[in-house]
């Protein structure tokens, strides 16, 4: 399978909400970073894709597109749609994705997104007010680990 073949698989399995084919997709010594979780590795990283299916409940919308890859590197852009757990409020995030492979698997993911878009989503009007400071990110932080945590010690 291509690089490229290798990240289509992981968002197809995404839009399904399939979470064992996502994590498939992933080295064991997966290193995942974005806003919300920070540098995630190896089953605290998969744990988090199958936590966020999860509790969507199949709630959750999955585009993705311009997936790019070589033999190093790679990228994609995708967008998320769903109701946020805590407040019910609609979200859609637009996310840009980078990849490094290894061993024909993806080794390193980052995502990249405003923070402060979605806070502004998320929150409401909690988040349009601070969903740019570094005190807020640290909270959303602290929190989707706490979330993380309660999932993996109930598996």
């Amino acid at each position: 399978m291509s690089n490229t073949d290798l990240i289509r698989t992981f968002y197809e399995s995404f839009a399904r909400g399939d979470a064992e084919g996502m994590t498939g997709c992933y080295d064991e010594r997966i290193v995942f970073t974005d806003p919300a979780f920070g540098e995630l590795k190896g089953d605290d990283a998969k744990n988090m894709w199958r936590m966020l299916l999860a509790r969507s409940k199949g709630g959750i919308k999955i585009a993705f597109d311009d997936v790019q890859a070589d033999d190093k590197t790679g990228s994609a852009n995708w967008t998320a749609e769903y109701a946020f757990g805590q407040t019910g409020r609609k979200v859609v995030n637009r996310i840009s994705a980078r990849f490094e492979f290894q061993n024909g698997k993806i080794s390193r993911h980052t995502d990249h997104f405003s923070m402060w878009k979605w806070s502004r989503q998320a929150l409401g009007p909690i988040g349009w007010l601070l969903g740019w400071t570094p005190f807020m990110k640290a909270r959303i932080q602290k929190q989707t680990r706490q979330l993380l945590k309660k999932y993996t010690d109930k598996l």
